[in-house]
């Protein structure tokens, strides 16, 4: 579920609130996004993968928000991760050529 809008590192784009599909953000002019309908949030992690500035924190927990002190421990460690993960990014490397999901098509009757 998204936690984290980090305002150190936002820079107002509205990228995750045009990336969003449940529409979990609200553009603020001449602000940073804030997160208006944390509830409706799928952690779906768009809004983090398509965030230049590795900005957002989305904690794995889909069904409740993480709480402060452990979305403080994870944000801490993970700003990016995912996209590092993915290899979404300047100076990141593509992950795509590692993805063997595409066997699940070759069984399917």
């Amino acid at each position: 579920m998204i936690e984290i809008v980090n305002e150190a590192r936002c820079t107002g784009c509205n990228i995750c609130v045009r990336a969003c599909p449940t529409n979990v953000f609200d553009a603020v002019s001449g602000g940073i996004p804030r997160i208006a309908r944390q509830d409706d949030c799928q952690t779906c992690f768009m809004c983090e993968l398509y965030c230049p500035e590795d900005a957002l924190f989305v904690a794995p927990q889909a069904d409740r928000p993480a709480g402060a002190e452990h979305a403080q421990v994870l944000r801490d460690a993970t700003w990016g991760s995912y996209r590092d993960a993915v290899g979404w990014g300047p100076g990141r490397h593509s992950t795509a050529s590692l993805d063997a999901s595409y066997v699940l098509l070759t069984k399917a009757h």
